[in-house]
C-alpha cells in the first residue's frame, strides 16, 4: 500500500552458533546473489569457522529488509599485524565476497555500509581475493570513507562447454595431442564414479592421502596435511554434496581409486578445488590434468553452469588450454579517521615503498599512528 515504510535492520552477529543457524535463509540469499561463489555458502563458511576461527573474533554484518536476510558480510576480527576485519573463509579459500540480494542491492549495500562503518570503527576492513565483479565492488564504490584497490591473485577461467568444444580452442597440433592423451584414458578404461552423501567422509580422506602421495617430495601445502583442513574439507563437502554445490568424484582402475577430485559449484561457475592422484598414473604416462579438466568441463556444461574456473595460481599446463586471465582484488576499506592506518596497511599489502612514501607524504603523524595501532589492538580486547 501507499506510504508503508519499508523496515531496515542491520545487526552484528558475534555468536557462532546464531551463525549456524542462519544456514536456511543464508542459502537462499547465495542463491539471490548472482555473483557469489561456492566459497560464499553457509556449508563452506561455517564448516571453515569450525576448523579456523578463534572465540570471540566473529563478526558477521547482517542485513533485514521487513525481516528477510538481504545482505552479508561474513568477517572476522584478526590483531595482528594491526586491528582487522578479514573475509572468513582465510587462505584456503580462492575467492571472498559479500553477499547481496541482487533485488534489493541498492538498500542493501547502503545499509550493509552503515553496519559496517560501525563494526570498524577501530579496524581496518581488508578484503582478499575478490572476484571481479563481485558484490563487494559495489560496496568499494559506493563507500564513502577511507578506500584502497590493490591487485591479488591471478585465476583463470574458462567458458563451460564439453571438452571437444575446448580442445577446438587450441592449434591443431596440441589439440592432436590432447585427443591422444584423452584416448589413452579410456583405453585404460578408467572410470568416474560420483561419490554419494554418506560415502564423503572416507572418499574425501583417501583423496588427502592420494593427494599427499602425489606430491610426496615436491613441495606439498603444508596447510593440506594438517588435520584442521582435513576436518574441514570431509565436513564442508559432505554438507556441499548434500546441497549440490559439489562434487566428488573418484577416477577407478580395474576396480582401485587412482584419482579423487572435489569440483565446488555455484549459480553461474565450477571450480576443481583439489584432487589426488596416486603416481601410478604418472608412471603409466597418464595426462591427470587433462583427465580432470574433461570431467569438470563436462560437469559445469551439463549443469548449466558458464564458467569452468581453474581458479587460482599461473600455472603453464593451465595456460595450454588457452583460458582467460582474470586477477582478484584486495579492497581496503576504512572510516575516514582511519585513513592513514590503511595506508600502512596498503603499504603491508605489497606496495611497500609506493605506500609508505605516501603515508609520509600524505600524513606527517604517521609514526604517531603506528604508536597508535597497540592502543587500538588494547581497545578491541576490551
Amino acid at each position: 500500500m501507499a506510504g508503508e515504510r519499508t523496515a531496515i535492520s542491520v545487526r552484528l552477529c558475534r555468536d557462532p552458533h546464531a551463525f549456524a543457524e542462519l544456514r536456511p535463509e543464508w542459502d537462499e540469499l547465495q542463491r539471490r546473489c548472482a555473483t557469489a561463489t561456492p566459497f560464499q555458502s553457509h556449508a563452506w563458511l561455517h564448516s571453515w569457522w569450525l576448523s579456523y576461527g578463534a572465540r570471540g573474533l566473529l563478526r558477521i554484518v547482517l542485513v533485514r529488509r521487513d525481516g528477510q536476510l538481504i545482505a552479508a558480510a561474513p568477517l572476522m576480527l584478526v590483531h595482528r599485524p594491526m586491528p582487522l576485519l578479514v573475509q572468513m573463509g582465510g587462505a584456503i579459500s580462492d575467492f571472498s565476497d559479500i553477499l547481496v540480494d541482487d533485488e534489493h542491492a541498492q538498500c542493501a549495500i547502503k545499509a550493509l555500509e552503515r553496519g559496517l562503518h560501525r563494526a570498524a570503527r577501530l579496524a581496518v576492513i581488508d578484503l582478499r581475493e575478490v572476484r571481479p565483479g563481485a558484490a563487494a565492488e559495489r560496496l568499494y564504490e559506493s563507500w564513502t570513507g577511507a578506500r584502497r584497490r590493490l591487485a591479488d591473485s591471478v585465476c583463470l577461467e574458462l567458458p563451460a562447454a564439453p571438452i571437444d568444444e575446448l580442445v577446438k580452442r587450441l592449434s591443431t597440433s596440441r589439440a592432436q595431442r590432447i585427443r591422444a592423451k584423452l584416448r589413452k584414458i579410456d583405453a585404460l578404461k578408467i572410470e568416474d564414479y560420483t561419490v554419494p552423501g554418506h560415502e564423503v567422509p572416507d572418499a574425501v580422506r583417501h583423496l588427502l592421502r592420494l593427494h599427499e602421495l602425489q606430491w610426496r617430495g615436491r613441495g606439498i601445502t603444508a596447510e593440506h596435511l594438517r588435520p584442521r583442513f582435513s576436518e574441514h574439507l570431509v565436513r564442508a563437502t559432505r554438507w556441499m554434496v548434500r546441497d549440490g554445490d559439489a562434487a566428488l568424484t573418484e577416477f577407478r582402475l580395474d576396480g582401485e581409486v587412482v584419482a579423487a577430485n572435489v569440483a565446488l559449484q555455484s549459480g553461474h561457475l565450477t571450480g576443481g578445488y583439489l584432487y589426488g592422484a596416486h603416481p601410478e598414473l604418472r608412471e603409466r604416462k597418464v595426462d591427470v590434468t587433462t583427465m580432470l579438466l574433461r570431467h569438470d568441463a563436462n560437469l559445469a556444461a551439463s549443469t548449466g553452469r558458464r564458467v569452468l574456473s581453474l581458479l587460482r595460481g599461473n600455472e603453464p599446463y593451465k595456460n595450454h588450454w588457452r583460458p582467460q586471465s582474470v586477477v582478484n582484488q584486495r579492497l581496503l576499506l576504512a572510516p575516514a579517521a582511519l585513513e592513514p592506518a590503511l595506508w600502512l596497511r596498503a603499504s603491508q599489502a605489497g606496495w611497500r615503498g609506493r605506500a609508505a612514501g605516501a603515508v609520509n607524504t600524505r600524513f606527517p603523524a604517521a609514526r604517531e599512528w603506528r604508536v597508535r595501532l597497540n592502543d587500538w589492538r588494547a581497545a578491541l580486547r576490551n
